[in-house]
């Protein structure tokens, strides 16, 4: 109650007004909430529409202090750290701190979680996911990082079932967010920037997908995983496990033997071959045995999983081919932003390649692809503003060359490479000194290659 006696509306603010801030906004003033959203930075254009046509107050260039620690509670967008001045502010006062996701659980009702969450093959993994459960019937939404804010389907079209694709800095910031399933890929040294550079920070947060879990829910896990495994030795897990692996066979889960993929969560067991995925290479057979566990989980026929597996696209700038240009190929994997999920591209080139890398380097440990750079790659060539670390990863194994925009760097690898090459940007690092994302990145890539 207020002074005067009459209740007072929850002030929820909104720290960050990207898809995920409007997205909690939308929702938070659908349930009653007084809402108010702050942004240091410029909103977009068209956010501020969305919050003006809603009639949610916002601010933009600054945060208002005043009215930031009146809240009750904040929801904090991922892409603000935790050194941020406001948020130690806001946290110093007590004031709850919650990730958009935790909202979005908080409303859902009765419907089904899937979150997927791991350093590489989230946004193919979730999107297949997706695909094998609109191919089976059921009525489902595709939310989270990959795109479309969750908060914003619960509360414009909610779902009985949610496909999640979940970052590790979404999952910093829940309380109660439990899915029923919970995919957890692989981990491998990426954020560090954002955990202290401590690598031991990150895992726990990408385990906590599951702290909330119960034993009616599922957990499916990469069994090859070697930190995987070994944080599992050290924690009481409260779920049922469904690990796959491509090394041994399992009593549940997935694995592959030969060249076909066995899949049992019930008592049935299903096989399919491998040559009938569409997505190719090892790491494509990670994500799709993950998939097909969690389709299982829910149920879905083994037909309409070998249906989904077989005629699934894969994404754009994930491995994405672009053109052919006098016999040499043109591949977009500007989603690569660790190096690891560049170990995973060039092991899966059968072909000579020219490797386009740089940008901004989060801490990159560039030995874990010398030895494919060795054996698969022809020249290097770097599209970033300092490039001064690839050059003393590679530069006594293969000629490195310099490029600051799109267009250079497709002429430049064009002129590198001979009929039967590949030329593949597979960059190791973020986009953020040349581009606006990776997204940028990938699109001024395929333009430049259309202009050859």
């Amino acid at each position: 109650m207020s002074a005067n006696g009459v209740d007072r509306k929850e002030l929820l603010v909104i720290l960050g007004s990207g898809e995920s801030g409007v997205g909690a906004a939308l929702l938070g003033r659908q349930k009653g909430y007084d809402v108010f959203v702050s942004d240091a930075g410029k909103l977009k254009a068209n956010y501020k529409q969305e919050l003006i046509d809603n009639g949610i107050e916002f601010e933009e260039g600054h945060h208002s202090e005043d009215v930031i620690l009146r809240a009750d509670e904040v929801v904090k967008s991922p892409g603000i750290p935790d050194k941020n001045e406001m948020v130690k502010k806001i946290r110093a006062k007590g004031i709850p701190v919650i990730s958009e996701i935790e909202l979005a659980y908080r409303f859902k009702g009765d419907s089904k979680i899937i979150a997927i969450t791991g350093s590489n093959g989230k946004s193919t993994t979730t999107s297949l996911i997706y695909h094998i459960c609109r191919k089976a019937g059921l009525d489902c939404a595709l939310v989270g990082n990959i795109g479309y804010s969750f908060a914003k389907q619960v509360a414009e079209d909610p779902k009985p079932l949610y496909v999640a694709e979940i970052s590790s800095f979404q999952l910093d910031d829940i309380k109660e967010f439990r899915p029923d399933v919970a995919l957890l890929l692989n981990i491998t040294e990426d954020h560090l920037d954002r955990y202290d550079y401590k690598f031991e920070n990150y895992i726990s947060s990408k385990f906590k997908i599951i702290q909330n879990q119960q034993p009616g829910d599922y957990f499916i896990y990469c069994q090859d995983d070697e930190v995987i495994t070994g944080y599992l030795k050290n924690i009481n897990l409260q779920t049922n496990p469904l690990p796959f692996s491509m090394r041994q066979e399992l009593n549940k889960g997935a694995w592959i033997k030969g060249d076909q993929m066995m899949l049992k969560v019930q008592e049935e067991r299903v096989s399919m071959s491998i040559y009938d995925f569409t997505l190719k290479g090892k790491h494509n057979q990670y994500n799709t045995m993950a998939a097909g566990i969690a389709a299982a989980t829910l149920g879905i026929r083994k037909e309409k999983i070998r249906e989904a597996v077989a005629d699934f696209h894969s994404l754009e700038h994930r491995m994405e081919h672009v053109a052919t240009v006098r016999g040499i190929e043109f591949i977009n994997d500007s989603k690569a932003t660790n190096v690891n999920s560049t170990w995973y591209a060039l092991e899966s080139m059968s072909r000579p390649t020219i490797l386009i890398l740089g940008g901004v380097d989060k801490g990159n440990d560039y030995t874990l692809i010398e030895e494919l750079v060795r054996e698969k790659v022809k020249a290097i060539v770097c599209l970033g503003i300092d490039n001064s670390k690839i050059h003393a990863a590679f530069g006594h194994i293969v000629p490195v060359t310099d490029t600051d925009n799109a267009l250079d760097c497709v002429k430049q690898s064009f002129r590198l490479a001979e009929k039967g090459d590949v030329v593949l940007l597979s960059p190791a690092c973020s986009s953020f000194d040349l581009f606006k994302n990776y997204e940028d990145r990938g699109r001024q890539f395929k333009e430049a290659v259309k202009e050859l």
